[in-house]
């Protein structure tokens, strides 16, 4: 058994082990490489159906490419798609591209806000009808108790300070101080009424190991990630007027690969082009203390 395979196994017993203990699950999808490399773990873990809804917090600023990869996928898996936004920002303009935000309080609005009351219940969402392939008004409210997360603890320092199940409270506030330890595959799922738990199957992948299972599993990406070229591909997705591509002649997924494998990326973050990551100070553990994914 190699690395990967290990890696796959402790994702799928930890998705399944998710599903047997919360009874309303859903699972964050940003369209990008980690949620997807996670969405195929799911249909691996339930073979080939994901019986839980996938989640698309969708800004109206995300790349054209991104929404049309969604949609597409979420028609050809079957996918019981779900889509939140804040409404009242965007029709207000409240946001960075308008001039009436900084990028900040744009992702608090946008992303953390939408996606707390989207969880929640509190706010419209939208569901993919496959028959229709339109998205109409979901009736059901409930909130998600269990949230899936395709979060890596090494994309970005809080992120390393997470554990495979973490509690939220009420207002989907983390406290960090507050987290229960995790040894020998043992997890605390009962927590306090009201709360909702994130759970992050891919805490221990690396970026490298992503392109790895991307490259053995043979998993569509969005073209986003890949030069096309111009030398610039996209490291890491986002919405377009706070991304940024970094210089790379990489056009497929081995030689993307090669790139994190030799170290010509060693010195550049991850997260290097997404700009509102620098406006926190080079972090995101503000935005995610209030329930930011």
């Amino acid at each position: 058994m190699n690395h990967l395979d290990k890696l796959e196994n402790k994702s799928i017993y930890i998705l399944r082990e998710a599903y047997s203990q919360f009874k309303s699950l859903c699972m964050l999808w940003s369209i990008g490489k980690d949620s997807t490399v996670l969405l195929w773990l799911a249909r691996k873990a339930f073979f080939g159906h994901v019986p839980f809804p996938l989640v698309h917090i969708d800004t109206s600023f995300k790349i054209p490419e991104m929404i049309a990869y969604r949609d597409r996928l979420a028609l050809e898996f079957g996918l019981d798609m779900i889509v939140g936004q804040n409404r009242e920002a965007l029709q207000a303009r409240q946001t960075f591209p308008d001039g009436n935000a900084t990028r900040i309080q744009c992702c608090k609005a946008l992303k953390t806000d939408a996606l707390v009351n989207t969880i929640n219940g509190s706010w419209p969402r939208q569901r993919l009808n496959h028959a229709t392939q339109a998205y109409e008004v979901d009736q059901n409210h409930e909130p998600y108790t269990g949230v899936i997360v395709g979060l890596r603890a090494d994309e970005e320092g809080s992120r390393s300070k997470e554990r495979y199940f973490s509690a939220r409270d009420m207002k989907s506030h983390w406290d960090i101080a507050d987290q229960p330890p995790e040894f020998w595959n043992q997890y605390k799922t009962d927590f306090a009424p009201g709360t909702h738990v994130r759970v992050h199957p891919l805490l221990d992948w690396t970026e490298l190991n992503i392109w790895e299972y991307i490259q053995r599993e043979q998993i569509p990406m969005v073209s986003l990630y890949f030069n096309q070229g111009e030398g610039k591909r996209y490291r890491s997705l986002g919405c377009y007027p706070c991304t940024r591509p970094i210089d790379s002649p990489a056009r497929t997924v081995s030689e993307i690969v090669a790139e994190l494998r030799d170290g010509r990326l060693a010195n550049v973050a991850e997260r290097s082009g997404r700009e509102q990551d620098k406006e926190d100070g080079g972090g995101l553990e503000e935005l995610r203390k209030g329930g930011y994914m």
